[in-house]
């Protein structure tokens, strides 16, 4: 007999149970395996919109996903390219990266019709996956065996937990030769001694661990490998250990640089990583643009990165923002001085600023952060300095302690969502404001004795510029193209059958005219792949 009261409760028991798989279902980031299903099922739930492949695989055995989002031929629009996972410890870029294709295919498939997304979610498996391991360090490399002090002998000097917590951390030696005092704000923090205002020395910091192969220098031969980040062309730092024997020595570096350089219609690339020039643009600096080797962003494309900074800051409505355009070998800078793009990148969260009871912000990043982590109430953001027995140090105190691995540069896994949607909608609005060519104004008149001018303004109708600045000088970067197709009985009495520009700004055209004399119709055909392609087929008077 059925019996509507047990019904009832079975049904309330069910959605509680539902609500609570669902509420617990992710509290923290995702490790390789889980987002790669993450990858797939998106993929597989959006086939008619999504294409998923493998680049590469790395040595380490992890596949290099690159999804593809478009309605229709993906490389016959422009298009914006999203690589993440550019730093191992930047554990959030995978996720924002994922995040950011199921907004675009759920939220914003109408913007698949006139542009391609190409969206490579983690370039550093292998250095991510030490997130998820029982022993938390920065190790930012892939699973290549690296000599990082040039010894001779390979992985030798790796980390060691002192103090059993499962974290590696920062280890401070009383030493009266020491560069390092405390912080009279906070206790916790050690900051290099300033004597220019009488103060004094009384710690080593170093990182936590033993020095194995007695070289006087800690951890600085572990499974380090070579850092995707280190390993580009652009200001490549030679003999710096995870930078690798030479650029691009690494097969994801290549096979990503392959499949970018065959994408013709790539017009901006957006770095999910530790690099920032939207929340604080780059400045112009002119000493630096006339270098031999450019070292400074060029004056029209710092104009353009300020003006799509108030975008982002608008949209992202985020204070107090880190400012670092790139150490030398990253995938950022290449991206602009390289490779000649728009080139754009953020860490997608950091640190907000905390006041004290006094309504007095810190200086100090690290007691920033604690103040905020404490505000938050984030658990073991901080390892309390705990007395070890160090063998290197046998007649001193020595103690581990300090900010927990990851802590400061991701943000608790609850707010991905959040931080995710807000840099879908500025990447949104990006794709709005894309360079478009289109024929404008075209007329065609008779002149006499079977001549016929045509004319027409070549538009670029988007609010950005066909080419930055940097890429008007790169001899990869194609032009745009103004052609027009004749027959044989045609023939152009003035004008150009081809012409190519350099570039058109945003919402600005450049006038052509033609006078062609014959009968019948010409077509006549402007734009480049990273701009699209308009036509118009002129019956001659």
């Amino acid at each position: 007999m059925f019996n509507k009261k047990r019904a009832s409760l079975f049904l309330i028991g069910m959605t509680i149970c539902f609500t609570t798989l669902q509420i617990s279902a992710q509290s923290d980031y995702s490790n390789y395996s889980k987002l790669t299903q993450k990858i797939k099922s998106l993929q597989k739930s959006n086939a008619a919109n999504a294409k998923l492949e493998a680049l590469t695989t790395t040595i380490g055995g992890h596949k290099i996903w690159v999804l593809t989002l478009s309605k229709g031929n993906a490389e016959n629009k422009p298009a914006i390219a999203i690589v993440s996972g550019v730093d191992g410890s930047h554990i959030l870029g995978p996720e924002m990266a994922v995040n950011i294709a199921d907004n675009i295919l759920k939220n914003h498939a109408n913007v698949l019709e006139k542009t391609t997304f190409y969206i490579f979610p983690n370039m550093s498996p292998n250095a991510t996956e030490n997130y998820f391991s029982s022993l938390k360090h920065y190790k930012n490399g892939n699973a290549k065996k690296t000599d990082d002090d040039r010894d001779g002998a390979v992985n030798e000097d790796s980390f060691d937990d002192l103090n059993n917590d499962g974290l590696i951390t920062m280890m401070r030696v009383e030493d009266i030769t020491g560069d390092y005092t405390t912080l009279k704000e906070d206790d916790r923090v050690l900051v290099k001694a300033d004597i220019n205002k009488g103060e004094k020395g009384t710690y080593k910091l170093l990182s936590e661990g033993i020095d194995n192969d007695k070289d006087g220098a800690f951890n600085e031969d572990g499974k380090g490998g070579i850092l995707f980040n280190k390993n580009f062309s652009y200001n490549y730092q030679y003999f710096t250990p995870g930078a690798g024997e030479h650029p691009v020595s690494e097969k994801e570096n290549r096979d990503l640089l392959s499949f970018l350089y065959d994408r013709w219609n790539i017009f901006a690339i957006v770095t999910l990583g530790p690099e920032n020039n939207l929340s604080t643009p780059l400045k112009y600096s002119a000493s630096g643009a006339k270098k031999r080797v450019v070292t400074s962003v060029l004056k029209l494309d710092a104009a353009l990165n300020k003006f799509l900074s108030d975008k982002y800051n608008k949209i992202i409505k985020a204070k107090n923002a880190p400012s670092s355009k790139g150490k030398g070998g990253d995938f950022f800078q290449w991206s602009y001085f390289h490779f000649g793009k728009l080139a754009l990148s953020t860490p997608g969260w950091w640190v907000p600023q905390v006041k004290d009871s006094a309504k007095k912000a810190s200086k100090n990043k690290v007691v920033n952060y604690l103040r905020w982590a404490e505000k938050e109430n984030i658990k073991n953001a901080f390892v309390d300095w705990t007395t070890v027995s160090h063998p290197d140090f046998p007649n001193k105190k020595v103690e581990v302690g300090g900010i927990a691995p990851y802590k400061m540069i991701n943000p608790p896994y609850k707010l991905v969502a959040d931080i995710s949607k807000k840099h879908t909608d500025f990447i949104i609005e990006l794709a709005k404001m894309q360079p478009n060519i289109t024929l404008q104004n075209l007329t065609s008149e008779a002149v006499g004795n079977g001549i016929t001018r045509i004319s027409v303004d070549v538009h670029n109708s988007g609010l950005l510029p066909t080419h930055t600045e940097m890429g008007k000088r790169s001899r990869w970067l194609r032009k745009i193209k103004v052609a027009l197709g004749l027959k044989k009985n045609q023939e152009i009495i003035s004008g150009k059958e081809i012409t190519l520009l350099n570039s058109i700004d945003g919402d600005s055209s450049v006038q052509f005219s033609w006078l062609i004399k014959g009968n019948g119709s010409v077509t006549l055909e402007a734009g480049t792949s990273h701009t699209g392609l308009d036509s118009a087929t002129i019956k001659l008077k």
